[in-house]
């Protein structure tokens, strides 16, 4: 895929503007989920509110259909094996390994199992969904620790590097980044592929004061990022640079894929992390979808743009499947 060049905003999706769904998912979240999170703080009492409410309504969600569940238990936490139903394929066929977003916090692969699920059905690979401990109980390094244990788990059981995937929205594209960048430094295989949608790859929350998008964003505070960087990252006060994947070198990173709101704050992550890509010589694209709240893709996976943006994904997944495939056998 061609990489994106320095300074390119990034390719403008449905420019003729959102679905008649999606401005009814961004006129809630702007009504209702941008007040509450601008007047109740995130605090280490807070969090497991919010992440009891967040769990209580996945519970809502219809399950969904057309796959079947593994649930795999590790050294402390658990991941689960979604397949398209029926599928024999194994591992070593191919896999997506899928970090859930949450701000290291409130979700879990219950809240993401939609979004998984649809991955799953659309490349038709098993989707390794990964239940990574969280703040306030854990700090953000120790969960990509974990997401280190479920790739590690992926190559004991069989798995080609070059035939998976990672992929993560939110806080899971900064575990699916890092976590690459980790296998890299620890002498593993860096996976075929990354994508990440409405991804935080930045933790330096200081350096996006003045950014247009965080009073445009529809419902997340800077506020909001800068309590759980201080919560799960600070030490002391300082952030150490080096956690903040954008800042990291780059150069052996496999092709990536970003997607992300036009008017979210995280697209200042997304397209400083095109920049130093493409300056690393790493092939990348990022699109920007106009009228969408972050992480739509995992928030609604039904909505129209949502299938779109997620088909994109799964030709991007089969794609360097396809080439890992190729390769072993040139």
């Amino acid at each position: 895929m061609p990489a994106t060049e320095v300074g390119e905003p990034g390719l403008v999706m449905n420019p003729e503007g959102p679905s008649a769904q999606s401005r009814l998912l961004l006129a809630t979240f702007m009504g209702v989920v941008r007040p509450v999170l601008r007047t109740v703080p995130v605090t280490r009492a807070t969090i497991p509110i919010g992440a009891a409410a967040v769990h209580g309504l996945a519970g809502l969600r219809p399950r969904p259909r057309g796959v079947d569940r593994e649930q795999v238990s590790l050294n402390g936490f658990h991941l689960e094996i979604i397949r398209p139903a029926g599928a024999s394929r194994a591992l070593r066929h191919g896999a997506v390994l899928y970090m859930h977003g949450g701000g290291f916090a409130i979700c879990s692969t219950r809240s993401h199992r939609p979004v998984a699920a649809s991955l799953a059905r659309r490349t038709g690979l098993p989707v390794v969904n990964v239940e990574y401990r969280q703040l306030p109980g854990r700090r953000i390094t120790q969960s990509v620790r974990d997401c280190m244990t479920a790739y590690r788990w992926l190559l004991r059981h069989g798995a080609d590097p070059a035939r998976i995937v990672f992929a993560g929205d939110s806080a899971g594209g900064y575990l699916a980044f890092a976590t690459a960048l980790r296998a890299i430094e620890s002498g593993l295989s860096a996976p075929a592929g990354l994508v990440g949608l409405s991804p935080l790859l930045d933790l330096d929350y200081a350096a996006k004061r003045g950014y247009v998008n965080v009073t445009r964003d529809p419902y997340i505070p800077l506020s909001a990022l800068e309590a759980v960087v201080r919560i799960g990252a600070e030490v002391g006060g300082m952030l150490d640079p080096l956690l903040s994947p954008v800042n990291a070198g780059l150069s052996m990173l496999p092709p990536v894929l970003l997607i992300a709101a036009e008017d979210e704050v995280l697209r200042f992550d997304c397209e400083l992390m095109t920049q130093r890509l493409t300056a690393a010589g790493v092939p990348n694209a990022l699109e920007l979808w106009r009228g969408q709240v972050h992480a739509f893709m995992s928030i609604a996976p039904n909505l129209p743009e949502s299938r779109a943006a997620l088909a994109r994904v799964s030709r991007f997944v089969r794609s360097r499947i396809e080439e890992g495939q190729q390769a072993r056998t040139a």
